[in-house]
């Protein structure tokens, strides 16, 4: 076992990145010693991420985790990736493995475990999920790992999208499950138990923005998930809450992803309370 941890991440920009305090949280709760750095890496820059990565073939590094734009970018230049990662088709974890630089992704787990605990909630307030329709609102990066992960979940997925030809292309990558396509303007929200949202609609600095037209009210009876958390009540949550809907954000993905990574660099499972507390 190490005695000192280096750890980071991988990305650009970076500078509102909350990473640095979720995992010294985690390492300090986990009585360990060690760091973590952002390594802000331009879209262009191959050579930085090489030079990087290279600091974790060496061992000088445990570890990385890999955001905007590089979720793709570092794919190549990894000796292996685990299913998850290939079937998602993005990595947002990096560590050593048998000698080989391994790229994983935790996103999708993150999310299955942040929306379990979010429909415990819910349903322990009276509210059935019998048919597990699920909206995903978008088809970038984001929308390849929760559907992953919903379809992993036993849910059945619409995918809605202004570019229909991205929604077309996360298709492929699931040829053994049935997935469904609808263009952002014509939605019919009434047939969904759950709408989630994978765009930045709605994101700082545009915290008026929603992903859902103006025009178009939300059903009394669907669940709201916003993988945006900055703001910590984005207009498409606060909206739903007005109309007293259950509705929660994207924080506790971003811890369980986080933890989920640092259990496999570190090998200890972070407390997530302590993690929550150190963004609160």
């Amino acid at each position: 076992m190490n005695s000192s941890f280096h750890l980071g991440l991988i990305g650009y920009p970076l500078e509102h990145s909350l990473s640095p305090k979720l995992h010294i949280a985690a390492l300090k709760a986990c009585g360990l010693q060690g760091d973590y750095s952002l390594f802000p890496i331009h879209p262009d820059d191959k050579q930085g991420l090489k030079d990087i990565l290279n600091h974790v073939r060496a061992g000088e590094m445990q570890g990385l985790n890999v955001t905007i734009p590089h979720k793709q970018n570092v794919i190549s230049l990894l000796d292996e990736l685990t299913d998850t990662s290939i079937s998602i088709g993005a990595v947002n974890t990096i560590y050593m493995r048998d000698n080989k630089l391994t790229g994983h992704n935790t996103d999708a787990q993150g999310f299955l475990t942040d929306l379990k605990r979010f429909l415990t909630t819910v349903t322990q307030r009276h509210r059935d999920l019998l048919n597990k329709n699920v909206l995903v609102l978008g088809a970038g990066g984001s929308a390849h790992a929760v559907v992953y992960a919903l379809l992993n979940g036993g849910w059945n997925v619409t995918i809605a999208a202004r570019r229909i030809e991205q929604a077309e292309q996360l298709l492929t990558s699931f040829p053994n499950y049935e997935l469904h396509i609808t263009h952002s303007t014509n939605l019919r929200l009434s047939t969904f138990d759950l709408l989630v949202n994978t765009t930045p609609l709605g994101m700082s600095p545009n915290i008026d923005q929603s992903p859902l037209p103006a025009n178009l009210s939300l059903p009394s009876n669907t669940l709201i998930y916003d993988l945006v958390y900055n703001p910590r009540e984005t207009k498409l949550v606060k909206d739903a809450r007005a109309k007293g809907l259950f509705a929660t954000n994207g924080f506790g993905m971003l811890i369980e992803q986080a933890a989920l990574s640092f259990e496999i660099w570190a090998g200890h499972n972070p407390p997530r309370e302590i993690m929550l507390s150190s963004i609160s």
